[in-house]
């Protein structure tokens, strides 16, 4: 059993910090690459994202740097986890910063969660096409 908590991950994404922004806080985007919810990247904002057969997810936003920092709780009252993107220029594109934290350490969510998330990462780049 392991003691870790939070799943980190980052993907180069050969599209400008702006664009990499949109993917994350437009709804019709987001829901192209990942899950349907009225995101808004205002802090304080609560929305939900449609897991499909996992359900209606409540989140609020906790922190926006717009094109840089975006920080919002996710599934509360279920995972209670923190879902936090940041943004880094690079070279003619972004590294997108992924940290979910939050999980109970060993948790079907952490291990589910952590071997989906790089397939998601993934998406984000044709879904910005």
């Amino acid at each position: 059993m392991t003691d870790r908590t939070d799943i980190e991950l980052d993907q180069f994404i050969a599209r400008e910090p702006a664009a990499v922004w949109r993917a994350l806080t437009e709804p019709e985007l987001l829901a192209r690459w990942w899950a349907a919810g009225d995101i808004k990247p205002i802090v304080g904002h609560r929305f939900t994202l449609d897991m499909g057969s996992w359900g209606q997810q409540p989140c609020e936003v906790l922190e926006v740097d717009p094109e840089r920092l975006l920080v919002y709780t996710f599934a509360e009252g279920s995972l209670d986890t923190t879902i936090t993107w940041r943004l880094e220029p690079e070279g003619a594109g972004t590294r997108l910063f992924l940290r979910h934290a939050g999980f109970v350490p060993g948790s079907i969510s952490l291990k589910g969660m952590g071997s989906g998330w790089p397939g998601l990462l993934r998406r984000i780049e044709p879904a910005l096409a």
